[in-house]
């Protein structure tokens, strides 16, 4: 049998192996017992009431009990990137489902859509762990910091820089970076090579271009030096924004019908063909004005 072949038997095997059954390794349950497993742990008899939501969650995603310490610290992030303010763009989604009377879950899952982006989000996340972890690759290889920026930057034919996990829109600065520090001071936390390579670029970044570590590129940098992957990452806070969405939405809907940012005729500028007479088919002598 040729290797081809073989290769294609093996594939043929494996789909075959999973025809008519689901195969798991991340839990199950006994229905009607009660017995419920998640990653070997009992979630009746060992988590529930024993470890935090946050602890199960981080269990669920990863497949490690991480110990309450860092799941508070994972719950702090998640308490300051989601801010009730409709004018966000992934809480006007949420007002805007609560205005025309969605369900809540049909309004949160949309606005958490809404937050999945290369740019902003959580989305960007991934992009953020391979920016440093390569510049962490190059500092062990001794490169420096601005030699570091200068391979990180994604704008190279400009003055200023772009490194993802660096700069805000409109604001410079983060205002939960020191915050969230002392947080993880307070828990006991101390900043390790991903983390502190992150605050060199920082210091060097607001010398040249007066644009500083964003919340994204510390908690991703933190979260590295946890032991944590890019995937791993970027599934943890796949709903870090839901509370602030569930805020808007629940203002909007309590608020009369449609009254989140109404619009007029007048405020839209039609930039079509001009109104024009068109034949009506049903009536042979009379015509009809579209636009």
């Amino acid at each position: 049998m040729s290797s081809n072949a073989a290769e294609q038997c093996e594939a043929l095997h494996f789909w075959d192996t999973r025809r008519n059954v689901i195969r798991t390794r991340v839990g199950g349950a006994v229905i009607g017992e009660g017995v419920v497993f998640s990653h070997g742990y009992s979630m009746l008899e060992e988590l529930t009431g024993h470890a935090t939501f946050f602890q199960v969650l981080v269990l669920n995603v990863t497949g490690r009990l991480p110990e309450k310490r860092l799941a508070d610290w994972l719950e702090a992030t998640f308490t300051c990137m989601s801010w009730p303010d409709p004018r966000i763009w992934c809480n006007g989604v949420g007002s805007y489902g609560g205005a025309l009377r969605t369900s809540p879950v049909a309004a949160i899952t949309a606005g958490t859509l809404a937050a999945d982006s290369r740019l902003y989000g959580p989305g960007s996340f991934p992009l953020v762990a391979e920016t440093i972890g390569k510049g962490l690759r190059l500092r062990q290889q001794g490169a420096p910091t601005a030699d570091i920026v200068a391979r990180l930057n994604r704008r190279a034919d400009s003055p200023s820089a772009a490194v993802p996990g660096y700069a805000r829109p409109i604001a410079a600065g983060d205002e939960r970076i020191p915050v969230m520090d002392q947080v993880a001071r307070n828990l006991g936390f101390t900043a390790g090579p991903h983390l502190e390579l992150a605050i060199d670029i920082h210091d060097y970044m607001m010398a040249e271009f007066e644009e500083g570590l964003n919340l994204a590129g510390y908690l991703v940098s933190f979260l590295m030096d946890q032991n944590m992957s890019a995937k791993e990452i970027y599934r943890l806070y796949s709903l870090c924004v839901n509370s602030g969405i569930h805020a808007c939405y629940g203002e909007a809907f309590d608020n009369p019908p449609e009254s989140f940012l109404p619009l007029m005729c007048d405020d839209i500028e039609y930039t079509g063909h001009p109104s024009r007479k068109t034949p009506n088919h049903q009536q042979d002598k009379e015509n009809v004005y579209v636009q």
